[in-house]
């Protein structure tokens, strides 16, 4: 008969990770705590603090990756500590960021790819901003040498991400925003032109706009720019916000003419975490040509041991995702990632019908020659009448709708346009890698579950809350 000792019937509970004493006591929030914690008993702690967020694979709503190869895990955890601003200790980090920019000066068309200039960035907004410091940059300098004033830059984009706003405000330039009329949403030509004047350093359309998904017509404008130098004289650049698109339209959209193919664009950026497909806090921002980035944003630092040319509003930064990013360029090349986002699009497309048999919305987007995604709103109705020709109001709106989805753990947004048509309530999905078509699937299922729990017990404030979601309103 074997013979167990009290120690191996009863382990030693400091052992057991929430029987320890100090799992019995709150965590620390707002003051710092005076005793050091085990790891593995902090580790405990923070991890089901965690648990109360939602599920990242279930957020329809981002734009940015949330599942990556095993590999690019492995590379994320032997970048850790590798400092990326430091390119005299870590020289091949530095190699794989400028190999990344050739690459994508390659993918963008431009007319000197061996000689470009660009660099990573900490997620597209700052890209956009250096976009935007690069073009008032050239504007001053061309001012200044004509001996004119160079104040009161302004500069022109559409439904354009936060990211434009802020840096307007950040950085002193008045924001021609073009509002959405009627059925337009999305910057056009003629309302392009209407704003130009000699003190406009750009124009930036937005290859796919956050708000709808769908591409903003690059060539139109450039054409119309065109048109209005040779009227005007006034010749005015443009930056393509390809924060999406420009890890999109190359590869399943090649028809659509948008980057240094057109002369006029001087700049692109672009967020590698999204449908470059690498993980969170890759961006980057790539010039047509040398003379297109101006010499004095660039810093000449020599704190780290060589003399390091950088350009950044950022200094220290993590190298995992840029060694993930070359890791998807040569893991996938061009016929990977348009497998993978063809794919994309497939999955949005099957969703975009399925929503379309439904009767009840109106798509924006049907997930077609835009960003794989798809947004709708309610289908028209008349509140005095509760009857219009779109059918009977269902008796929920869209925010209702969101928050049913979110019992079952989806984030599907909903949200008004800008204010000129903030009446306009839209919802969205993303299908980026990793949203198969077994989980859009899944989705379709909730969601129709959710319609009909919503029709059988209506809020009680859903027809009083001023906007029901549609695309017009009678």
């Amino acid at each position: 008969m074997a013979i167990y000792s009290k120690e191996e019937i009863l382990p030693n509970l400091d052992d057991q990770i929430h029987g320890t004493s100090f799992l019995r006591r709150p965590l620390p929030k707002y003051k710092f705590p005076r005793q050091e914690t085990e790891p593995k008993a902090a580790y405990q702690l923070v991890h089901d603090e965690l648990l109360l967020d939602g599920n990242s694979r279930q957020n329809l709503a981002t734009f940015c990756q949330t599942w990556v190869e095993p590999e690019i895990q492995k590379l994320m955890d032997e970048c850790l500590a590798k400092n990326l601003i430091d390119k005299d200790e870590y020289p091949q980090t530095a190699e794989l960021e400028a190999r990344c920019v050739h690459m994508l000066s390659d993918l963008w068309n431009s007319p000197d790819a061996a000689n470009a200039r660009g660099c990573s960035t900490s997620g597209s907004s700052e890209a956009a901003m250096l976009g935007g410091l690069a073009m008032k940059t050239r504007w001053r300098r061309k001012r200044e040498e004509a001996g004119k004033p160079a104040a009161r830059p302004n500069l022109i984009c559409g439904l354009a991400h936060t990211c434009w706003p802020m840096f307007a405000r950040y950085f002193d330039v008045e924001l021609r925003q073009i509002p959405c009329e009627g059925r337009r949403l999305l910057m056009s030509a003629e309302e392009v032109v209407k704003r130009c004047d000699e003190n406009t350093i750009g124009v930036v359309p937005t290859l796919g706009a956050t708000y709808t998904l769908q591409y903003e017509p690059v060539q139109k404008v450039a054409v119309a720019l065109d048109d209005l130098e040779e009227e005007s004289g006034l010749d005015i650049p443009m930056h393509v916000d390809g924060a999406s698109g420009g890890f999109i339209a190359p590869f399943i959209h090649p028809s659509v003419v948008w980057d240094f193919r057109i002369p006029r664009v001087k700049s692109i950026n672009a967020s590698g975490h999204k449908f470059g497909l690498a993980p969170l806090g890759c961006g980057w921002i790539v010039w047509r040509g040398a003379r297109d980035l101006p010499e004095e944003l660039i810093f000449n630092v020599k704190v780290l041991g060589g003399n390091m040319r950088i350009l950044s509003l950022n200094f220290s930064r993590p190298a995992g995702p840029v060694a993930a990013q070359y890791y998807n360029f040569v893991r996938l090349g061009r016929s990977g990632y348009a497998r993978v986002t063809q794919g994309c699009a497939n999955v949005a497309a099957w969703f975009a019908d399925e929503l379309k048999k439904l009767g009840i919305f109106e798509l924006i987007h049907d997930g077609r020659g835009g960003i794989p995604g798809c947004t709708w709103t309610m289908k028209p109705w008349t509140m005095k009448s509760q009857t219009s020709n779109a059918g009977d109001h269902p008796g929920f709106t869209l925010y209702d709708l969101a928050n049913q989805l979110r019992v079952k753990g989806w984030q599907v947004p909903a949200y008004p346009l800008p204010a000129s048509r903030g009446d306009v309530v839209v919802q969205r999905v993303l299908t980026r890698l990793g949203v198969t078509r077994d989980l859009a699937g899944l989705l379709m299922e909730d969601l129709q579950r959710s319609i009909q729990r919503l029709q059988k017990n209506p809020p009680s404030k859903s027809l009083t809350r001023g906007s029901d979601g549609g695309f017009n309103h009678s």
